[in-house]
């Protein structure tokens, strides 16, 4: 099977990043042909200081690389640097109806928060996304719940495009995680963890006097009981999953391992679970950044792989419109 997913250039990956999304990555590319790229044109829907964007851009290359993406077993480039991205979203744009985009819920959301930059390319980021998706032929796209409805547009528009012009795109299907799909804010467990929020966001590769910090200072509740239950106790579940994913041990197995301890034991385990598991991925990170020339190699190899690919589908597509 191709998995597809990406990830924007957007500052540190948090821990919400990797139990949701980079995880599986891991776990899918040991048996399936992974594509994973650095969605630096999906990033620029919103003002970016270009001074310091490629550095943004080469710090999540190395992060990819930190928390165990393998460059033998996954393709892994730059979005930008690959053109048939951008051909591919204009011959799209061309068949995608416009009210399915005004209809978005994310366009509503980012043009009722950044009201002074309501772009083009905030309404047209869903047809760019269908065509980093079926430009690769993608069977099996992993994504958060809040990315479902983007990639069922995807599937409207590989379907639209197969009726009109013959059988060209498969149709991709969304990879759900079960748990993990959405790690909660630290700070308000109500709302997803954003690094927009620092203080409520416990990044990959924070230190661990950090992290402790962080852990220990998380938002649980009055009651006491270490018990998973996501409506009344948000704070102390969103903790136990977690715990759990990082752990890989069941809510359950934890509840009962924490029955009669207080939240200041449980949160003083969590921290030390923490500071071991993301040590890997800090010691990794360092090395890879003395390593500028190896990265930017890996970059450029995946960029190769992922152009023979992009290629062929945008010949296929072009014959089929009657542009060649």
């Amino acid at each position: 099977m191709r998995v597809l997913s990406g990830i924007q250039p957007t500052g540190q990956l948090h821990i919400g990043n990797y139990l949701g999304a980079i995880k599986q990555w891991i776990e899918l590319q040991q048996e399936n042909e992974c594509i994973f790229f650095i969605t630096d044109l999906h990033a620029i829907t919103l003002p970016r200081d270009p001074k310091t964007f490629q550095k943004e851009i080469l710090n999540t290359a190395v992060e990819y690389l930190a928390t165990g993406l393998d460059p033998e077993k996954s393709i892994i480039f730059v979005q930008s640097q690959v053109k048939e991205h951008t051909e591919l979203c204009w011959l799209l744009n061309t068949i995608t109806p416009a009210a399915e985009l005004f209809r978005m819920t994310q366009y509503k959301d980012k043009s009722q928060q950044f009201k002074k930059n309501i772009n083009a390319g905030l309404l047209d980021y869903p047809v760019l996304q269908a065509a980093d998706i079926l430009l690769y032929q993608t069977d099996i796209v992993p994504v958060g719940k809040d990315q479902l409805q983007h990639l069922e547009l995807s599937r409207i528009i590989a379907r639209k495009f197969n009726n009109r012009f013959g059988e060209t795109f498969k149709i991709p299907k969304a990879y759900v995680s079960k748990t993990g799909a959405k790690i909660m804010s630290l700070e308000n467990p109500k709302k997803k963890m954003s690094k927009s929020i620092p203080s409520s966001c416990l990044f990959l590769f924070d230190e661990p006097k950090e992290i402790k910090k962080k852990i220990m200072s998380a938002t649980t509740d009055s009651q006491k009981i270490i018990k998973y239950d996501p409506k009344k106790k948000p704070g102390i579940s969103n903790l136990l999953t977690i715990y759990s994913l990082f752990s890989n041990k069941s809510i359950k197995d934890l509840e009962k391992k924490f029955k009669g301890k207080n939240y200041a034991e449980f949160k003083k385990s969590l921290a030390q679970l923490l500071i071991l598991k993301l040590e890997p991925f800090r010691r990794k990170k360092k090395e890879l950044l003395s390593r500028e020339v190896y990265v930017q190699e890996i970059l450029n190899k995946g960029e190769k792989r992922a152009r023979s690919i992009a290629q062929s589908t945008i010949t296929d597509v072009r014959q089929k419109m009657g542009l060649a």
